[in-house]
């Protein structure tokens, strides 16, 4: 299905810093990330990656965020957004920010 441009000016992508990371007790594969996504402040983030990254692989990294996304619980736990990643062969790469720049969390990524 193709979108034309004004439908893609309505996804609200941001450059996130990932605060925090800790695993969800009842889950095999979720995480809960604290992300600081600048002038949309911190959000709450639940993502299926546990089985792919650890906490130390996430936390200080810039991340690219959908911040308009509506808020949905997983396991009990509300997430403010989604992470974006690529997916190849059903595993999970995130896409983050070129770290030889001081790009700051909430940027818009256009």
């Amino acid at each position: 299905m193709e979108i034309n441009y004004e439908t893609f000016l309505k996804l609200d992508l941001r450059v996130g810093l990932v605060k925090s990371c800790n695993k969800i007790p009842i889950s095999k594969n979720l995480y809960t990330l604290i992300v600081d996504c600048g002038e949309k402040g911190l959000r709450q983030i639940v993502t299926g990656i546990a089985n792919y990254y650890s906490p130390p692989e996430l936390i200080n990294k810039k991340i690219i965020v959908l911040t308009n996304l509506k808020s949905r619980k997983f396991m009990g736990v509300e997430s403010q957004g989604m992470l974006l990643a690529a997916d190849l062969n059903n595993e999970p790469f995130l896409l983050k920010i070129d770290e030889r720049k001081p790009i700051p969390p909430g940027t818009k990524i256009r």
